[in-house]
């Protein structure tokens, strides 16, 4: 059953309720057998369809991964993209910014690793920090050395947001398909995760009393998701709200998502010319001999 994407789609310039969008649904797999057969069939498409994107090499695909602490965003990068070629793909992890990257704007560190054209990029965790963490935290804005009338500015994140779309469309005109997945975790279940975290022993470096601070301001960022997945949700750079509760349900639903996206761009490996028709031939000759 191929899954209908769309309802996990944030419709553009739309008021965003979390309340209201689901963190389990249906499940989309009949066993732990059956996860793993879908999850395997997906990864051999994305395979091959990552091998046709490095060779046609017109456009690049950018995936972006915001969540909750324990939502699952690294097992998520982890399962779906473990089929994917290693030269093909590259990962980046952003947390707090060093003191060069605060001397630039709060678009410069993540610009720097976009992906080149026939690769996938992946940022777990992006830019939408400086609009998400630092909207909860205001005493990050402080310590970036902003203009005063910067940082006073009651209209600084509705500025932010527009910096976002205003580079998203520059991507997107520009060949790189950016496809954005908030893993949308319950509070309860963020409790069950931290508390199997603490229980096992080989997880409890995950973990830090950091997180439960974080957890207590739990309103607050989800008013902070709201406002930003409204206001940079975009025909051509979409937010996709994942419910998170099952993880490997919200893998499949990820993979398909890749899967739809790559797909719509009809790519197909380079066809030669006449030219270079004869110029094979020619050195298929050599071989020959």
């Amino acid at each position: 059953m191929k899954i209908k994407i769309n309802k996990f789609r944030v419709r553009e310039g739309g008021k965003v309720d979390l309340g209201k969008w689901p963190t389990r649904v249906q499940s989309f797999y009949e066993s732990k057998k059956d996860y793993a057969r879908i999850l395997a069939s997906h990864i051999a498409q994305l395979s091959a369809l990552q091998s046709v994107l490095y060779a046609h090499n017109r456009y690049a695909l950018l995936l972006i991964f915001q969540a909750m602490d324990a939502a699952g965003k690294d097992s998520a990068i982890k399962h779906v993209m473990s089929g994917v070629n290693p030269q093909g793909c590259q990962v980046f992890s952003f947390k707090h910014p060093s003191t060069r990257e605060l001397e630039h704007d709060f678009l410069w560190r993540t610009t720097q690793c976009l992906p080149e054209r026939g690769r996938i990029g992946i940022f777990n965790r992006s830019y939408y920090e400086e609009v998400l963490i630092v909207r909860v935290h205001p005493e990050v804005l402080r310590g970036e050395a902003l203009p005063d009338h910067v940082t006073q500015d009651k209209d600084i994140w509705r500025g932010r947001y527009r910096s976002i779309v205003d580079l998203e469309n520059h991507l997107h005109r520009n060949g790189t398909r950016v496809i954005k997945f908030f893993l949308h975790l319950s509070k309860e279940e963020q409790r069950k995760r931290f508390l199997a975290r603490i229980d096992d022993p080989d997880k409890n470096w995950k973990f830090s009393q950091a997180d439960t601070e974080e957890r207590k301001l739990w309103k607050r960022y989800m008013e902070a998701y709201e406002a930003c997945l409204g206001a940079t949700s975009t025909r051509t750079a979409p937010w996709y709200v994942v419910p998170a509760d099952d993880k490997e349900n919200a893998q499949i639903i990820i993979s398909q998502v890749i899967l739809d996206t790559l797909e719509a761009l009809k790519m197909n490996y380079p066809r030669p010319d006449k030219a270079r028709r004869k110029e094979l031939q020619a050195i298929r000759k050599l071989l020959a001999r």
